[in-house]
Formats: C-alpha cells, sequence, structure tokens
C-alpha cells in the first residue's frame, strides 16, 4: 500500500513541522484581534465526533479549495478562500505553532508533488464563538505566505445568498468513513447531500439549532461528514455555504449533519479579511 512513500511523506512532513516550530518560536510574533475569543482549555481542542460516510473518492484535486490541517497528522479540514486566509470551524483550533496546513493534497500520506505546505500568521476567531453550543463556530486563518494558485490549489467563491432547501452540497474530507467503527481513508473522499430546512433541522435537535448554523442530509440518514472532517467545506452550486461543524453521530437517521452558516457571518468575515 505505498508504504516506502507514506512513510516519506511523514517523514518529510514531520521534519517540516519541526523546522517550522523551530523558526517560529524564534521569529514569529502571532498577532490576534482584540475581539478573539481565546481557549486555554482541552475543550478547545477538536471533538471526536466531528464528523464522509456513504460518500466516494472526489475526482483527484477535484476539490482545489480543499485543506488539510495537520499536526504530524491530520485532524481537520478547512477551505481557502483566497490566497493567504483560509476558513475553517473555531472548535478544530489547536496552538497555531505546532500545525501546518496542507493544500494540493488527495492521497493524506502518499507524496504528490501538488502539494503546498503553509506555516500561519494569525487565527481569529467570531468573538461570539461558544465552545459549548458551537454557536458562531468559525474560525479564519492567515497564511504565512500567499500559495501559489495553480489547477491544485483554488480559492472557493463566498456566498452572495444563502442556500434553499433541497439544494444539493458536495461535503468533502479525509475524515472517518463508518458509521460505528474507524477507518479513516487515504485519499479525499466527498459525499452529496441536501440542505435541509431549518423547521426540519430544528425538529431533529430541539432547541440547538441557531441563525449561525444550517442542516443538510438525509432522513434516512447513511451520508454525511464524519470524525476527521471537522472544518472541511460545504459547497452548494460552487460556493462555500457551510463549514462541517457538530452533529449527533455519523449518518444516522433523523439526525442531519449540522454546519456553521457561511452566508449568516460574511460580515464579520469581510471584517477580518478587510481589516487584517
Amino acid at each position: 500500500m505505498c508504504l516506502h512513500l507514506c512513510r516519506c511523506k511523514r517523514f518529510l512532513l514531520l521534519a517540516f513541522s519541526l523546522s517550522l516550530f523551530l523558526s517560529l518560536s524564534l521569529s514569529l510574533s502571532l498577532s490576534l484581534s482584540l475581539s478573539l475569543f481565546i481557549l486555554y482549555s482541552p475543550t478547545a481542542a477538536a471533538p471526536l465526533d466531528d464528523k464522509i460516510v456513504g460518500g466516494y473518492e472526489c475526482s483527484p484535486h477535484s476539490q482545489p479549495w480543499q485543506v488539510s490541517m495537520n499536526i504530524g497528522y491530520h485532524y481537520c479540514g478547512g477551505s481557502l478562500i483566497n490566497d493567504r486566509w483560509v476558513i475553517s470551524a473555531a472548535h478544530c483550533w489547536i496552538n497555531p505553532f505546532a500545525q501546518v496546513v496542507i493544500l494540493g493534497d488527495h492521497h493524506i500520506w502518499e507524496y504528490e508533488g501538488t502539494e503546498q505546505y503553509m506555516a500561519l500568521d494569525a487565527i481569529y476567531w467570531h468573538q461570539s464563538y461558544d465552545y459549548q453550543t458551537l454557536d458562531h463556530d468559525i474560525m479564519l486563518m492567515k497564511l504565512a505566505h500567499p500559495v501559489t494558485v495553480n489547477e491544485f490549489v483554488q480559492p472557493i467563491a463566498l456566498p452572495t445568498t444563502c442556500p434553499n432547501p433541497g439544494d444539493m452540497c458536495i461535503v468533502s474530507g479525509w475524515g472517518n468513513i463508518y458509521t460505528d467503527s474507524v477507518f479513516n481513508p487515504f485519499n479525499l473522499q466527498c459525499v452529496e447531500v441536501p440542505i435541509v430546512s431549518y423547521e426540519d433541522c430544528d425538529r431533529s435537535y430541539p432547541g440547538l439549532i441557531t441563525n449561525q448554523m444550517l442542516c443538510a442530509g438525509y432522513p434516512e440518514g447513511g451520508k454525511d461528514a464524519c470524525q476527521g472532517d471537522s472544518g472541511g467545506p460545504l459547497v452548494c452550486n460552487g460556493v462555500l455555504q457551510g463549514i462541517v461543524s457538530w452533529g449527533y453521530g455519523c449518518a444516522q437517521p433523523d439526525y442531519p449533519g449540522v454546519y456553521t452558516k457561511v452566508c449568516s457571518l460574511l460580515p464579520w468575515i469581510n471584517e477580518i479579511l478587510s481589516s487584517y
């Protein structure tokens, strides 16, 4: 199973992470906004039930905005929104000195020659982020250097309107592909799911769905994001409408996946992008 190449990629990544940590520790000053909601507790790490089940292997590099957040291994997803900024879920926060952002990847362990490895310059959470309810579960990460935009690495457009119930969307990630056991795939996975109305979503999660959340999935379950997909993109008609956030298990009947509603948070996103 490409063991030599897989080990080589892991070695290169760990070496890059070590050199990055040493250089950043000596020279990089992390600038955070005054409105940053800083979490220094274990609850700040990505939870284990962050959610692709029932999907398929994406056509290689068909999701060129897909990001892997990596601390020696993949732990969360994200989306490139311009050549300097990545968007993800706030609950995916980990000390930026310890992580690398990888773009242009398809096989998570095999070196393909298309990857770009990026350090972080700054991280911004929404000032109203609630780590208990996961309301305003959104995070913007400024890369230390602009990416090279090419056929393998491209930004995803932000929405100008909100999605409608029934709109079909694609979720992608390297997360768990089973509902009752753990197996993380090597290749990027995709799954198509429909937007669920607010009313139906609220019936599944009474009192837990806010205006900053949306749901996507099937009443019968079977298709969903899963552990390791958190922070990744929900793309509808070519624009980023959601960020994988939370849900009850993975692909369970009557429990659609819950996503951060990007269209509701555009004012905050645009403010951060224009200010920093």
